[in-house]
């Protein structure tokens, strides 16, 4: 049995740049331990697959626009979000699938997403994830920023932890010791005001098997209200400064975050399943 493969960079404003994704179209679901072999295989930060038999527990489409089961697997666990791999699905069913439509949505495991294309840019709705301010000093804000190496300034929780730092230099030039990080497997994002953006970070993630991630969706809905209420306005423009690097454009609607961005296909291929 042979299995398509697209490795799509997603968030990248230059080749080899943003969040490599691998997008596996499936004509129906693979079992869950071989779909967690592929993506450890694969090795990406997260590999996306899905199908256009959409779960019994999905109802109808938002709309008549193409729509699919998405999930998504990291090489070690499969997660609720994931945003870059979802800007990347869209990217190669628009272009090999749909190429005549300009929208598509995804039911996954926090509700159904959305992604539009706008000209050469692919704009994805995802749901605001919302933060309460812990105290620094507490367990475990105070050893994830022992751990990164930073002073934090602030600090949030939420789906991931969030530290805030007082310069993008700081953000740049944080050197993670892994093995000192809690046994979670929650995110650990570091943020703070950009230089030539509104805001930048860097995300963290060892315990689901990603020391650093390139470009994480999923963290600027997370960051995107933070930084809305911090600077005062909902249209915000993010740099994440991990080695690849990647640009966002983020907006605040309500309760969802759209983040705007581009994606680059690096290859096709197949992969030949075991009988």
């Amino acid at each position: 049995m042979e299995v398509l493969l697209h490795q799509i960079d997603a968030f990248a404003d230059a080749p080899f740049s943003g969040n490599p994704a691998a997008v596996m179209p499936l004509l129906s679901w693979l079992p869950d331990e071989l779909l967690q072999h592929l993506a450890e295989e694969n090795n990406l930060a997260e590999t996306a697959f899905y199908t256009s038999a959409l779960p019994a527990d999905a109802g109808a489409p938002p709309d008549n626009s193409p729509a699919f089961h998405l999930r998504w697997f990291t090489p070690a666990v499969e997660v609720d979000l994931c945003g870059h791999a979802t800007l990347a699905c869209a990217a190669q069913i628009l272009e090999d699938m749909h190429p005549g439509a300009d929208r598509v949505h995804f039911y996954t495991r926090s509700g159904w997403l959305r992604v539009d294309r706008d000209r050469d840019e692919l704009i994805l709705d995802l749901p605001v994830v919302n933060s309460v301010e812990v105290d620094v000093r507490e367990d475990i804000p105070s050893s994830c920023a022992k751990a990164i190496g930073v002073r934090a300034l602030r600090a949030y929780e939420g789906t991931d932890v969030v530290l805030i730092l007082g310069s993008e230099l700081e953000v740049r030039e944080a050197r993670p010791n892994f093995a000192a990080f809690p046994k979670t497997n929650r995110a650990v994002i570091i943020t703070a005001p950009g230089q030539n953006t509104d805001f930048v970070s860097r995300v963290f993630a060892p315990g689901v098997g990603i020391p650093e991630d390139p470009v994480t969706g999923s963290a600027h809905a997370q960051l995107t209200p933070l930084w809305a209420k911090t600077l005062g306005h909902t249209t915000l423009t993010a740099r994440q400064l991990s080695q690849r690097g990647g640009f966002l454009r983020c907006t605040l609607s309500g309760e969802r975050v759209r983040l705007s961005g581009r994606c680059r296909r690096y290859l096709d291929g197949v992969v030949r399943l075991p009988d």
